[in-house]
């Protein structure tokens, strides 16, 4: 079994990936929209690690994982949504790095809950903190990528006769 060590390892190397992913797929977004969400996405992972850094620091100093005030998740602005909605195309960059990003939200999901299962006190609350804040970002990428697939088949005239 995984020591809390090694689960806190684990989470915090994810959500740098995650965070690097992001800020990577900002700066090649041509569309300011689809930018500020990346963006959006990059603070949030940035989030996770500080507060994953901090259980981590405790782990070290006193043998317990506290991570502290946890928060709730914030929710992604509507009107950056609506942005994004518009802009994206079925074959762009935007596109294949919304699909990327969901790939590494459902990673994260399945790890925290994962760990969470495994975990009790202070760090099965922590990890069940995170797996509900990336099941948002994967809800939120997820509808993303069905409002593309609708645009296209409407566009390509995909539709059933």
């Amino acid at each position: 079994m995984e020591s809390a060590e090694d689960i806190l390892k684990g989470a915090l190397l994810l959500e740098k990936r995650g965070k690097a992913l992001y800020e990577a797929s900002a700066a090649g977004a041509t569309h300011a929209g689809v930018r500020e969400l990346f963006l959006t996405l990059a603070q949030e992972e940035g989030r996770h690690i500080e507060v994953l850094s901090q259980a981590f620091a405790s782990l070290a100093r006193t043998g317990t994982l506290a991570p502290g005030s946890l928060g709730e998740a914030p929710p992604v602005a509507e009107e950056v949504l609506g942005a994004v909605r518009g802009e994206v195309e079925a074959a762009s960059y935007e596109a294949a790095a919304l699909y990327a990003a969901m790939a590494l939200e459902e990673r994260a999901v399945a790890y925290y809950t994962e760990a969470e299962r495994k975990s009790s006190g202070e760090a099965k609350r922590l990890y069940g903190w995170l797996a509900r804040w990336e099941q948002s970002h994967l809800d939120l990428l997820t509808a993303l990528d069905q409002d593309l697939k609708q645009r296209v088949w409407f566009d390509q005239r995909f539709w059933p006769f």
